[in-house]
């Protein structure tokens, strides 16, 4: 690996704690921010069932989730899609940019098809995409409590933070029903909410599996020497993604005390995988992958293989699957495409998921 080894050193990365917590400690309090634990309890409740649904193949139910935590309550709808046939499924818990089933990014009848099985959310209907002072809904609850727990006011969530822990409160429903098992649910995203899945796999162990789709710049490619996309681009276009400590960072990445791949290490020794574009330049499809690279030293010290790779970069169409960490590079741009899944699947295929 003389030859990935060497463009690693060149870009100078700080060395990774050898505490996964350090590693946390410093991805929250200087990048996505911090929400403390905090009491919550939820309710669901399903408020329409659908036996028919992908010609009778499936079941979709749309679920009211309730989450009451001590400033109050607040609710968001959810869609479990449940492929017919089987006792058992392994599930993926996706965060979407709609609320649709399917939708462009969800192609859901050939998910179903596979066997696997989908929960679902649109993330607006969690926290909105848009600048806000955090006045009402559920960010307004979970800043608060953050405040009430001593953290300062540039370490306080951003919404990635926010998206991600409701990921796990729909983990936490997941787990009730029949059928789903920890040890095959994966959690994934694509662009921010590739991002936000790293995040909620980061904090949430229960996640077996890991998947980012082209999360690029503050997601699963390394900062320092990356085309494209930039601490300052994202931090004066969508400062609201991350805690305010992330500012200080613009165009003084060579400052960051902490990298990307350090997010990537903290998901050993569960499955993560990562996919790229050819034409996603703003995202960086070589700092997505030298991300994984980065952080196959962590699984390695488990005793584990991180990502197996010849030693060079990916061709387009190209898929390594043998390791503990996944990744592809497809031709095409920023997207999450039928292709995308369908590798995605493959790789939990390998790993004895069906």
């Amino acid at each position: 690996m003389a030859f990935l080894q060497n463009e690693l050193r060149q870009l100078t990365l700080p060395q990774r704690p050898a505490d996964r917590t350090d590693a946390i400690r410093m991805l929250l309090t200087h990048e996505y921010g911090v929400i403390p634990p905090i009491p919550c309890t939820a309710e669901a409740r399903i408020l329409s069932e659908d036996q028919e649904f992908c010609a009778g193949k499936a079941t979709l139910r749309t679920v009211e989730m309730t989450l009451t935590l001590p400033g109050g309550s607040f609710s968001f709808p959810m869609y479990h899609t449940v492929p017919k046939g089987r006792e058992q499924y392994p599930l993926f818990v996706l965060a979407n940019f709609t609320a649709d089933v399917p939708d462009k990014y969800f192609p859901v009848e050939e998910i179903c098809d596979r066997g696997y099985g989908v929960l679902s959310m649109g993330y607006n209907d969690v926290s909105q995409d848009a600048a806000d002072d955090y006045s009402q809904g559920l960010g307004k609850l979970l800043r608060q409590e953050a405040v009430k727990g001593g953290v300062p006011a540039e370490q306080l969530p951003g919404k990635i933070a926010i998206w991600a822990w409701t990921l796990s409160r729909i983990m936490d429903w997941a787990l009730t029903q029949p059928g789903v098992s920890a040890e095959h649910t994966a959690v994934i995203g694509h662009s921010r909410l590739g991002k936000t899945a790293l995040l909620a796999g980061m904090l949430d162990e229960r996640f077996a599996c890991v998947i980012s789709n082209a999360s690029g710049c503050s997601g699963a490619a390394i900062t320092r020497g990356k085309t494209g996309e930039h601490v300052s681009h994202i931090t004066e276009k969508f400062p609201y993604w991350f805690c305010d400590s992330y500012r200080q960072y613009a165009d003084k990445e060579d400052a960051m005390p902490f990298e990307q791949d350090w997010l990537l290490s903290t998901i050993a020794p569960r499955l993560l995988c990562v996919s790229s574009a050819e034409d996603d330049l703003w995202a960086g499809p070589a700092h997505e992958f030298l991300g994984c690279v980065a952080a196959s030293p962590a699984w390695e010290a488990l005793g584990l293989s991180g990502l197996i790779t010849p030693d060079r970069y990916p061709l387009p169409g190209e898929a390594w699957q043998e390791g503990s960490i996944g990744y592809h590079i497809r031709r095409g741009s920023h997207y999450l495409s039928r292709e995308d899944w369908n590798r995605f699947m493959d790789f939990l295929d390998r790993k004895g998921w069906q």
